[in-house]
């Protein structure tokens, strides 16, 4: 019987190729936090996520003369004004990062996340049933109440969740 050399082989290409697939990273498939580190100043022991929006890019055409129009000395065009259309890309807008504080991940409990499941859905946001987990359903449900109140992330920030009723807020000492 005759073995064929390349069948390994080309499992080994299958394999892999199936990884990287799986490894691809599109903006369609991840919240576009990142809470890998925290912004300049930032007190020690907090837990950061950040947004970042992208810059706004236009493409504006403009006429530029080229020449002049000929004028003759009694006020007739001998010459029309010559125009080239010049188009080139501008930024409207820059990309902007904006950082916000979050609760650590020791401190989403089940008890904490069925807080906010509950808190979300006596507001309107959040439909299905409290399982202390934190779903696909609870965090577009955090991203639409968040997007009420200016941020658009699936990750819960320390504002929302005080807003929310389920973080105290420091109070000033009454010296």
């Amino acid at each position: 019987m005759r073995s064929i050399p390349f069948i390994p082989a080309l499992a080994a290409v299958v394999f892999v190729t199936a990884c990287a697939e799986n490894a691809v990273v599109t903006s369609s498939n991840i919240d576009p936090v990142s809470l890998a580190t925290s912004p300049p100043g930032a007190a020690p022991g907090t837990c950061w996520g950040k947004t970042v929006s992208p810059a706004v890019v236009e493409t504006v055409t403009r006429k530029v003369l080229l020449q002049p129009a000929q004028i003759s000395s009694d006020g007739r065009v001998q010459a029309a004004p010559i125009y080239k259309d010049e188009t080139r890309q501008e930024v409207v807008r820059p990309r902007q990062d904006t950082w916000y504080e979050v609760p650590c991940a020791t401190d989403l409990t089940p008890e904490f996340i069925s807080s906010v499941q509950r808190a979300l859905a006596a507001r309107g946001y959040y439909r299905g049933p409290v399982t202390g987990e934190m779903d696909t359903a609870t965090k577009y449900a955090i991203q639409r109440y968040q997007r009420d109140e200016g941020l658009n992330s699936k990750t819960l920030s320390v504002a929302a969740a005080r807003k929310l009723g389920l973080i105290a807020v420091a109070q000033p000492n009454a010296g």
